[in-house]
């Protein structure tokens, strides 16, 4: 089985992004690298809160955002999305399924990983992620013990910092950039405050 580790940019990105649109679905790629059996990702790309459906403005995200990676030694290794209901952990959506399929068609041991949002709170201390990984051609839920943070503690807190400060509305994704082509869904500016976080805490 690969081993798994998330940067603190790459899971942080995932909260911020569920936390600036609380009432919506929200969705977004997940670009990581391949070294041996270790799949490591290191970054998120924050894609849609209003329509998620594998549509024109998707194939364009996509194709822009494999060229982005691809030129920093990056694959899409992934998918993340948090559902509308409460209680939602599915990923049977045509909007889901459509991407992370497709991922996984090109990485064999792609990753989902879904925000429970139960577990999103203002403390931010409980890590609200659950991964699943495509094994045997099918979508399983990893055991959480076999998935690595970088940060540990720090990060929980280092996210507490975050949200508090609100951090979240800075984060923009290519809903918003599609809205305003002058905003910048690489997030350079809002990757500097997470890794300020980070080593502050």
């Amino acid at each position: 089985m690969t081993d798994l580790t998330f940067s603190g940019r790459a899971y942080a990105k995932i909260i911020l992004h569920a936390a600036k649109y609380p009432h919506c679905a929200i969705n977004g790629l997940l670009l990581g690298k391949q070294k041996s059996n270790e799949l490591q990702i290191v970054d998120a790309v924050p894609l849609f809160h209003i329509c998620l459906h594998l549509s024109p403005m998707a194939e364009v995200a996509l194709t822009t955002v494999e060229q982005m990676a691809s030129s920093n030694g990056l694959v899409i290794a992934g998918y993340y999305l948090a559902n509308e209901n409460i209680n939602d952990l599915s990923i049977d959506k045509p909007a889901h399924r459509g991407i992370s399929d497709k991922i996984a068609e090109n990485l064999s041991n792609a990753i989902i990983a879904i925000v429970d949002n139960k577990d999103m709170t203002i403390g931010m201390n409980v890590n609200p992620l659950r991964i699943l990984q495509y094994t045997d051609s099918k979508w399983k839920f990893k055991d959480k013990s076999t998935v690595q943070y970088e940060g540990g503690a720090n990060l929980l807190e280092a996210m507490y910092y975050l949200v508090r400060n609100e951090e979240y509305k800075n984060l923009v994704d290519f809903d918003n950039h599609l809205d305003n082509i002058s905003l910048d869904w690489r997030n350079l500016e809002l990757n500097d405050a997470i890794e300020d976080a980070l080593k502050n805490d």
